[in-house]
């Protein structure tokens, strides 16, 4: 794609409050002088926002505050004005009922700090699951030049010779402990090493897979990604995005000028090529419906069913973040996909070139770490989306966290009502359950929960773990950590809270899986789902009574959507609002 930049020097839009003699001018200026900044600092130069989603209740944003100083000196390096603004920060450690909940919420706050306030330019300073999207929906819907820097992953977690992958390692952990293979003692000990540095989940959860999402989408500089949070390098990197989002403002280089059709269609192969996690499939949505681009759920399956997983990192591998970063992080995957014909090299990125242009000479230092294809751990990678009449919307599996021998399954359902229901049964040894079994979660998507919460990889009856069962097919129309693994089939649309097929699932109704076939059964007619459906009253859900939380149960959108709220979709401005004064 060509970009043309604009004509430089201009008036930019702080100049609406700090440029000129009038009251309000002098109104707006007086006021941040009280800081301590010289008068020739408001002379039309960019003023960059730089927002932050720093937070103590935030660990693995804990460390910004560090990168925003060197942001800073970047952006005056440049001839820049920077000013660090606090921004809404859902915490994936910390938020209930879930940080997907507040997702929307925080892409709202964002949106209206841009446009209420003097910025000519943002920095899009994240880390956690839910900040990147957030603040690339936010950033997306005000369309000004906007650049992501990340906080950056952990380092590799030890424990007796083992790697500790960030989540990963819990959930393997807690089966093992129901199944009796690992005492609480062993697992109180192992808590310490999996956090022993600052950063974002060390495995290829969603906060490193949104990282290399923005990286791929050409909105973060090229390597972002991978860089481990406590390394010299990161720092770096904030220093250059402060340096690069100048020349971004002076240039008018926008989100809609980058995050285009070929960019999303880049970022779905990178998706699949590193293992990415599922809950990338609902942000990418909803950020192409913040910057007006049909994105779909085909367009997952399509773009992802032929790419290989080639990066050998946990949950559906062995190495972390740490290791990914060694051997050449995304830039090498990107050359790989645009050696195989998997990548469209002209897309724009934020530093004003095409993405093959930043990519074309990386080296691959680790060949089991990045593998060629035909070592690939899956070779068909990406995201299954299934459909059928269980799913008419459909539904979602990541093939490589799966396992393959219940990639075509036939079994009978054993039903949860919701998430309360699975607690009190699970346990149970009375359960009617075996590993051929489907289990079945309802009620716990975007209206269901309410927030759609990463509950979709229902841990196993201890009475099938002690069998030596690792995996079993699990069916529900909620989310999983991107740490997690398994034959979990998510996202189901519609949802059971919105009258969805999945309501009306009984125990003892036989499903049918056929993941190379993109199909997914419920063993009823028509009529029979019908007659069921006639005779079912959607669940009470008393937390969507006022506030946010009602808001977001009336407003937000199914998952094979990106859970967004429909009004925000495709409405893009930054133009100056009145003033006061």
């Amino acid at each position: 794609m060509t970009f043309t930049p604009a004509e430089w020097p201009r008036k930019l839009r702080s100049q609406e409050w700090y440029g000129g003699t009038s009251r309000d001018n002098i109104y707006h200026r007086g006021w941040l002088k009280n800081q301590g900044y010289p008068h020739d600092l408001f002379d039309g130069r960019p003023v960059i926002g730089i927002l932050n989603t720093w937070s103590e209740l935030t660990p693995c944003n804990g460390h910004l505050r560090e990168l925003a100083e060197k942001v800073k000196a970047g952006v005056w390096e440049a001839g820049g004005f920077p000013v660090e603004v606090p921004v809404f920060s859902a915490s994936e450690n910390t938020f209930r009922p879930t940080a997907m909940m507040y997702r929307n919420l925080a892409a709202m706050a964002v949106e209206e700090q841009i446009r209420a306030q003097p910025i000519d330019g943002a920095v899009l300073l994240v880390g956690c699951d839910k900040t990147t999207p957030s603040l690339m929906m936010g950033a997306a819907s005000t369309d000004i030049p906007s650049i992501v820097v990340t906080g950056g992953p952990m380092l590799n977690g030890w424990f007796r010779g083992e790697r500790v992958g960030s989540g990963t390692a819990l959930w393997q952990m807690s089966e093992d402990i129901k199944a009796g293979k690992m005492s609480q003692e062993d697992f109180l000990e192992a808590e310490q090493a999996m956090s022993r540095s600052s950063g974002t989940c060390n495995t290829m959860g969603t906060a490193s897979t949104m990282a290399s999402m923005a990286e791929a989408l050409g909105m973060a500089l090229s390597g972002n990604a991978a860089i481990p949070g406590v390394d010299a390098r990161r720092r770096v990197m904030a220093q250059m995005t402060g340096r690069r989002i100048v020349q971004m403002v002076k240039d008018d280089l926008k989100p809609s000028d980058i995050m285009t059709k070929d960019a999303f269609e880049n970022a779905i192969r990178v998706n699949g090529a590193i293992g990415g996690s599922t809950n990338a499939v609902i942000h990418l949505l909803a950020m192409a419906g913040r910057v007006g681009v049909d994105l779909t759920l085909d367009d997952w399956d399509r773009l992802g069913r032929d790419v290989p997983t080639i990066v050998n990192l946990m949950p559906s591998g062995k190495y972390l973040m740490e290791e990914f970063f060694y051997a050449g992080g995304l830039p090498v995957v990107l050359k790989r996909l645009g050696e195989a014909g998997m990548l469209h090299r002209e897309a724009l990125t934020v530093s004003g070139g095409a993405i093959w242009d930043e990519v074309k000479d990386a080296v691959n230092w680790n060949e089991d770490v990045i593998r060629p294809a035909d070592k690939a751990l899956t070779a068909s990678g990406g995201i299954a989306v299934l459909k059928g009449n269980l799913a008419p919307a459909g539904c979602v599996l990541k093939p490589s966290a799966a396992t393959p021998e219940l990639m075509q399954h036939r079994g009978r359902a054993v039903v949860f009502e919701d998430i309360d229901d699975y607690k009190a049964k699970i346990n149970d040894d009375a359960l009617d359950i075996d590993e051929t079994c489907v289990m079945v979660l309802k009620n716990c998507g975007p209206k269901g929960y309410p927030g759609m919460s990463e509950v979709g990889n229902m841990g196993l009856p201890p009475k099938v773990l002690k069998k030596g069962i690792t995996d079993m097919v699990r069916i529900s129309d909620a989310r999983m950590s991107g740490t997690a693994y398994g034959t979990v089939i998510l996202h189901t649309a519609p949802e059971a809270a919105a009258g969805g097929p999945l309501a009306i699932v009984q125990t003892g109704d036989m499903i049918e899986v056929d993941v190379a076939n993109r199909r997914i059964h419920l063993d009823l007619t028509d009529a029979e789902i019908a007659a069921r459906l006639a005779d079912w009253t959607p669940p009470e859900i008393p937390a969507a009574n006022g506030g946010y939380t009602r808001l977001y149960h009336d407003a937000v959108e199914g998952a094979d959507t990106g859970a967004d709220f429909s009004f925000l979709k495709g409405c893009r401005g930054n133009e100056v609002p009145r003033d006061s004064h």
